[in-house]
């Protein structure tokens, strides 16, 4: 064999190899069935360049227990019955359901509980601009009663593992290689921080659906309040402990680029019109019209050019348990603190086009496997 010949055939094996998959962990309060985020950790197991180690469960919008089901149930439907799902923390490190309760008396009503309020919100246009509506009909329930499922009850089961350790376990087995995805409530990622205190520096980096900087919304929850954000709200504590981890990269979704992006009619329309199994459970089960909060957060990490528009900012969590605590505390070069506060990329605008696109061609498309 030449030296051209033994050169054009290595070419050649080179072209066909497969291109190594992006290694992701996902930690989401999966509530559902459809929604945001169910919708966003399909978002990321429909990518064929991503390869999905595994789910961690914590609550946030809804109980753990039932979240873990709702994910469970929508692996089933869509194929996906190998990625492990891990249960994680059922409450936060330090906030409580009285506490806050005591609170919004002091300090005002806060619009959304998650776990503590009355079930799904959605968007709805008055006279006054767009207001978030929960249904009345709803009741909220205990960390540990699981109502029935619309979609069905799962015929599979959780790992028997916690989500720190399963976390900490996936980064020690691909050093430098794994993006943590964290699209709720940051408990389980600080308890696998406070485990191991090298977890954060061992990882690519970490995607959070997070934080608040001043985004333009008659909404209520955001108008009068704009450092709110019910992630960081939810536990503070937690979301204290991992900002200030030493990641390689922090990427964060804020509302300021969420409410940019709203999930519509003709969304749900145009994904609808594939039999494939994931779209056929968002037109069943994604009924709700709100923001597309962690779908963005999965779909920048899968394509960063949808973000057009970013602040580099040092950024924490407010944890004085006074009327602000949980608010989004940000700071320039000039003005940060002398403690060891950590620059963000902290995202504010998007090239909605093209993040619509991806979103429904990775809803529209076949099962990965």
């Amino acid at each position: 064999m030449t030296r051209i010949s033994a050169a054009l055939l290595l070419l050649g094996i080179s072209l066909c190899a497969p291109a190594q998959k992006r290694l992701v962990v996902i930690d989401e309060d999966g509530s559902g069935p459809g929604g945001s985020n169910q919708m966003a950790m399909m978002t990321l197991l429909q990518s064929p360049q991503v390869e999905v180690l595994g789910i961690t469960i914590v609550t946030g919008n809804a109980w753990c227990d039932e979240e873990t089901r709702h994910t469970l149930r929508m692996l089933e439907l869509i194929g996906r019955t190998e990625v492990p799902v891990v249960q994680g923390a059922v409450f936060p490190l330090v906030r409580t359901q009285e506490e806050t309760r005591i609170a919004s008396q002091l300090f005002g009503k806060v619009v959304w509980l998650g776990a503590w309020g009355q079930g799904p919100t959605t968007l709805k246009e008055t006279p006054a601009g767009t207001v978030p509506v929960t249904p009345q009909n709803l009741s909220a329930h205990g960390p540990w009663v699981v109502p029935p499922l619309p979609e069905g009850a799962p015929h599979t089961s959780p790992l028997d593992e916690d989500a720190a350790h399963f976390l900490i376990r996936q980064v020690h087995a691909h050093p430098h290689a794994v993006t943590i995805y964290a699209g709720g409530p940051l408990t389980n990622i600080a308890l696998a921080i406070s485990i191991d205190p090298h977890f954060a520096e061992l990882t690519q980096g970490i995607v959070l659906m997070g934080g608040s900087l001043n985004p333009p919304s008659d909404n209520p929850e955001f108008a009068t309040s704009p450092r709110h954000e019910f992630n960081f709200w939810f536990d503070p504590e937690a979301a204290h402990i991992t900002l200030r981890a030493h990641w390689p990269r922090i990427d964060v979704t804020t509302v300021d680029v969420s409410i940019r992006a709203p999930f519509t009619q003709a969304l749900i329309d145009s994904i609808a019109r594939s039999q494939n199994p994931a779209a056929r459970y968002i037109a069943k089960y994604s009924q709700e019209r709100y923001y597309m909060w962690d779908e963005l957060a999965a779909c920048a990490w899968l394509d960063p050019k949808i973000i057009t528009k970013e602040r580099l900012l040092y950024m924490d969590v407010d944890v004085s348990h006074g009327p602000t605590y949980g608010d989004t505390l940000t700071w320039n070069d000039d003005l940060k603190p002398a403690t060891d506060v950590q620059l963000v990329h902290a995202q504010t605008d998007l090239d909605l086009d093209r993040f619509t696109k991806l979103f429904v061609d990775l809803m529209s498309g076949p099962t990965v496997h």
